[in-house]
């Protein structure tokens, strides 16, 4: 298949990811906590793997300066700081309450979907450069969308949507994936250079999700079982994205 067919596959998969709310909603408050913690360090250790496994080594395998491809890596980190001050929103996976409140529900929307729409972008970058890449792209966003998702729809039940409308509205702002891998392929599909830059700056981006926002949600429970439970999920989404580095894809 072609880069843009396994673009518009993967970002359908990954807009799918948004209805995974569902069925955690009848789940206790501990239990469910328990559960996301472990997806996000699983997805932190994805995160990590796949910047430092895939995406950077593939950028300076591509490039003919290594100085710029560090320089793209630091301004993604840059950027995605910036992004979130500008649209006053995180990547935050804990469930909203009284002690851990959210912004209104509608800035969760207009934030999940341009970080969505973010994603489709890279997922067609990294099939542009190969398949294998965009597949090991599109398992760390999914990964890390899984406990995303689960909060997202926590915040929206919260800030007082129906199960229904929060889901509704949680896919409408997943699928803005599909219209960031588009404007992806457009753009790939018409300069290589595209790829090649958005590869590292999306590496960085990457990093800055892994240790701004998903590492120090980690460190908030200090309860033994859960660390080890932490340790489990980063080393375990380090070693998945180490084992897809044999992936090969004709």
């Amino acid at each position: 298949m072609k880069p843009e067919v396994y673009s518009i596959l993967s970002v359908i998969i990954v807009s799918l990811i948004s209805l995974v709310g569902i069925f955690f909603v009848l789940l206790k408050k501990d239990k469910l906590n328990k559960i996301i913690l472990f997806l996000v360090s699983l997805s932190a250790g994805s995160l990590l793997g796949g910047a430092f496994l895939h995406l950077i080594p593939e950028s300076f395998e591509k490039s003919s300066s290594g100085l710029i491809t560090s320089s793209l890596v630091l301004l993604g980190v840059i950027l995605f700081f910036i992004i979130e001050h500008a649209i006053q929103w995180r990547h935050c996976h804990i469930p909203t309450s009284k002690s851990h409140p959210h912004s209104l529900g509608i800035m969760n929307i207009i934030g999940d979907g341009f970080h969505n729409f973010l994603d489709g972008l890279v997922i067609a970058a990294a099939y542009f450069i190969n398949i294998p890449l965009g597949i090991v792209t599109t398992l760390a966003v999914i990964l890390h969308e899984i406990p995303q998702e689960i909060g997202d729809f926590g915040v929206l039940i919260y800030a007082g949507y129906s199960k229904k409308k929060a889901l509704f509205f949680n896919f409408l702002s997943a699928l803005t994936a599909v219209l960031g891998a588009i404007v992806g392929i457009l753009f790939a599909g018409s300069s290589d250079m595209f790829a090649l830059i958005a590869i590292p700056i999306a590496a960085g981006g990457f990093l800055y999700i892994a240790g701004s926002d998903l590492i120090p949600e980690l460190h908030k429970n200090q309860e033994k079982h859960f660390s080890i439970n932490k340790i489990i999920g980063i080393i375990l989404g380090i070693l998945l994205m180490y084992g897809l580095t044999f992936l090969k894809v004709a």
